[in-house]
């Protein structure tokens, strides 16, 4: 595969399309003309079509270019949410509200969450800590250990505590209130070259759950929802127990064995043919996503906020 295309130029070409030529474009960028038309001509190279037709008149987006551009703007808001994702990471510790999220529901929801969130509460800092189901929990139980006296060192000077968490497990653990905002299927999958990828019958819970996995950790809820699913079933010690999605899929993609992910952790490497997902009958591996907090605290003010984006279907 060719190098990929940089975010700028790929906003340059969305701009032309949303502005109607290159020169409103350029001036939106605050480059030159002449800059604008040598980004636009080096991604028509590396992407090998013609994006802009030039006429006397200007100049404006090809057939071919309406649809990249499509695709570029679906590539920048990704971006961006991986930008806002990553602010609230780094902020976390001085934030005005803080967040616990599992890892697939950090990764591939609560960046579009938090982008709404900041749009309606410019003014307020969300610090986001990235743990697994079980750890969520623990935080928000806790007060995430910041509502001790502050002092010299003291927790209190580390930060808020932690008012609402997202967790992708099965169960709620005692203390916590809880609401579905959304649910999620886990999937087989497996790297192109394993026999699984090309067999012709369905795969079965029963021989799923007798081969050994790549697995997330225990705690995590991905973990937790293959458990309760392998209820009844012999089952087979783990290959591989690893502590991100990042990790299992590289170990899956590398033909260490199959492994069972969330369907968002894995949208990409199906799209891509670096993983193959197997059809699988006889188990149900769908699990609701929620947002908990603690029982007996109502939510209020920009936690509340958050939680209502987050429940829209």
């Amino acid at each position: 595969m060719s190098a990929l295309p940089d975010l700028d130029s790929l906003k340059l070409l969305v701009d032309v399309g949303e502005l109607g030529s290159l020169g409103r474009a350029a001036r939106a960028s605050g480059i030159a003309q002449p800059s604008a038309s040598k980004r636009i001509a080096q991604l028509e190279r590396r992407l090998g079509l013609p994006l802009l037709e030039r006429t006397p008149r200007g100049s404006a987006l090809t057939d071919e270019g309406k649809m990249v551009a499509g695709w570029a703007a679906q590539v920048l808001s990704a971006a961006y949410e991986l930008m806002r994702g990553a602010q609230a990471v780094r902020h976390s510790e001085a934030a005005h509200l803080r967040v616990a999220a599992s890892m697939t529901v950090a990764e591939y929801l609560v960046p579009r969450w938090l982008g709404e969130f900041q749009n309606r509460e410019p003014d307020v800092q969300v610090g986001l800590d990235v743990v697994n189901s079980a750890e969520v929990a623990a935080l928000v139980l806790a007060g995430a250990r910041l509502e001790e006296p502050a002092g010299d060192g003291g927790a209190g000077d580390r930060g808020r505590a932690v008012e609402l968490g997202f967790v992708e497990g099965p169960s709620v653990p005692d203390g916590l209130d809880a609401r579905v905002v959304g649910t999620d299927r886990l999937v087989v999958v497996v790297a192109a070259g394993h026999p699984w990828a090309r067999r012709r019958t369905v795969l079965r819970g029963a021989e799923l759950a007798a081969t050994p996995l790549v697995v997330r950790e225990r705690g995590s809820g991905t973990r937790e929802t293959l458990d309760v699913a392998f209820r009844g079933l012999h089952q087979a010690s783990p290959r591989l127990e690893l502590g991100s999605n990042s990790a299992v899929k590289g170990a899956a993609a590398a033909g260490v064995a199959p492994a069972v992910l969330s369907g968002y952790a894995v949208e990409a490497d199906l799209a891509t043919g670096r993983l193959v997902e197997v059809p699988l009958a006889g188990l149900n591996l769908v699990r609701s996503l929620r947002a908990v907090w603690r029982r007996g605290r109502p939510l209020t003010g920009p936690a509340a906020t958050l939680l209502a984006i987050a429940s829209r279907p």
